[in-house]
């Protein structure tokens, strides 16, 4: 099993310079991979102060040598893919090949959305990101690209470089609940990252997995295990990620980043 943190961008955390501080600190620890939060509006109660998680990724990648790096998760409906593409690509080359894609279709619990005009309805946000993803992986094909969709289009575009990775940037979708649509979705590619459930229920999600690919076999699977014992059995379920991090403003981040991850995940701590 790897290991990741994932942090929050917000509060002190705004700051790239702190970021990029335990970033370093987790490669040298012994971390597989250090994962961004990527929204752009806070609940009331949270630290107010936020970065720009693409933008921080970037000065992570500068800085180590080793861990992957990623958004989890980015949500296609209050993005463009062109600029999407850009920017993942261009982020592939500087890490040479570090770079892993979290995808959504985002939530609205802090209004990121609404009190941006963007779309809410979950079933509209479901067909943008499926196109989206498409749309994505046609950019980064190096051919040139017609596409006339509901939600984008590209009109005879040429999209180049191609990604540093090869055939393409690895894309892991979130899937939340009992939702199985996401689950199917999330298997036609490389990574499911469950949110909001059970141990019951991620076991019926690689289930879904399983009958949609056939196996498990070369698929990334990322869960947040909170006790030693859950980390085990998570292992043996079928779990390739186990991902640990502070919520907003939380204190200690510098020093998790410092601890070996096995000694973190073996300690519940």
């Amino acid at each position: 099993m790897q290991h990741a943190l994932t942090l929050p961008p917000y509060g002190e955390l705004a700051d790239p310079l702190a970021l990029v501080e335990i970033a370093v600190a987790a490669e040298q620890a012994g971390w597989d991979a250090v994962f961004l939060w990527d929204h752009v509006l806070r609940q009331p109660e949270d630290p107010q102060e936020t970065a720009d998680p693409w933008v921080a990724m970037a000065a992570i990648a500068s800085a180590t040598e080793r861990v992957r790096i990623g958004p989890m998760v980015t949500p296609i409906t209050r993005r463009r893919p062109i600029k999407l593409a850009r920017e993942a690509t261009t982020l592939d080359h500087l890490s040479r090949g570090r770079l892993t894609l979290g995808l959504g279709l985002g939530v609205d619990t802090t209004r990121e959305l609404s009190a941006f005009g963007e779309i809410v309805d979950p079933r509209l946000r479901g067909q943008r990101l499926d196109e989206g993803v498409e749309l994505l992986c046609a950019f980064w094909s190096g051919e040139e690209v017609e596409f006339h969709g509901e939600h984008f289009v590209a009109d005879r575009v040429l999209v180049l470089p191609r990604p540093f990775q090869q055939p393409r940037i690895p894309l892991w979708f979130a899937a939340r609940g009992d939702a199985r649509k996401p689950v199917r979705r999330a298997a036609r590619y490389d990574g499911l990252y469950p949110i909001e459930f059970d141990e019951r229920g991620l076991a019926e999600m690689l289930d879904v997995v399983r009958e949609v690919r056939g196996s498990l076999d070369g698929f990334d699977v990322i869960a947040r295990p909170s006790t030693p014992s859950e980390y085990e059995r998570f292992g043996e379920i079928g779990v390739t990620w186990a991902v640990t991090g502070p919520l907003p403003g939380e204190p200690g981040v510098l020093e998790l980043a410092s601890t070996a991850p096995l000694d973190v995940f073996r300690s519940g701590t």
